[in-house]
């Protein structure tokens, strides 16, 4: 299992529900953090909670739906003079749940595709070629595992592009140290999911990290962070390792 002690990761949607559970199980393991949320005093508690665990950490801010204000946070992320090694792509919106959806409005797939597809996309590009050029990198992309279900269609259709690009992506990465991955956290009761949602956030812990700490070069697999509720990360990671690349 890989050792992200003194590494640096870059979290968005660090300040509440899976990425806030993402940040702190990362701190726990040493990892330094930049986190993300749309204003970055939203992040201030957790910032304090990780550093009296020890590790350091930076908030940055940033609307995913603005491709200007992405590029701005990238350009403060480099300001900071730090290698990021791990990205968790974890910020996402769902937008409507349209019980008429041969009415989806257009604007359901433009701020979807923005914030779900295009940010994540954004960051991909900024990060890989620096990673690529030291031999080292880690890229989770959280996705979504809805299906036949129009209702959502701007919400899913846009975590199903960005399932493309991650496999595209991958398969330019196997074989190296720089890897990329998905991980789809099930429905969970969060500000996304709702109570209505049959998981706890917890139980995605550690799936949907789980693709950080591995060190086996493949890249592109899909991760269903559900089958590993209930393991240890230790566990987890034994466990993904037996997964192959899609390609």
């Amino acid at each position: 299992m890989l050792n992200v002690q003194g590494k640096w990761a870059l979290i968005t949607g660090a300040a509440r529900g899976l990425g806030y559970l993402s940040t702190l199980k990362m701190a726990e393991q040493g990892c330094n953090l930049i986190l993300q949320s749309r204003d970055a005093a939203h992040c201030e508690k957790v910032i304090t909670q990780v550093k009296e665990l020890g590790v350091e950490a930076y908030a940055v801010s940033a609307e995913l739906s603005d491709e200007n204000s992405v590029r701005k946070m990238l350009d403060t992320i480099d300001s900071f003079g730090v290698d990021v090694d791990i990205v968790l792509n974890n910020a996402g919106l769902q937008i409507a749940y349209r019980t008429e959806y041969f009415e989806t409005p257009v604007s359901d797939y433009s701020v979807s595709f923005a914030v779900n597809t295009i940010a994540p996309a954004l960051i991909c590009y900024h990060f890989l070629p620096k990673m690529i050029k030291r031999g080292f990198g880690r890229i989770v992309n959280t996705t979504s595992g809805i299906q036949l279900e129009p209702e959502q269609a701007g919400y899913s259709a846009s975590k199903a592009a960005l399932d493309k690009i991650t496999i595209d992506l991958g398969s330019k990465l196997n074989g190296t140290d720089v890897m990329i991955s998905l991980t789809d956290p099930g429905w969970c009761r969060t500000d996304l999911g709702g109570n209505k949602a049959p998981n706890a956030p917890e139980s995605a812990i550690p799936g949907i990290i789980v693709g950080a700490f591995l060190e086996d070069r493949k890249s592109g697999r899909y991760f269903s962070a559900q089958e590993f509720a209930g393991l240890s990360l230790e566990e987890a990671v034994d466990k993904a390792s037996a997964y192959n690349s899609p390609y």
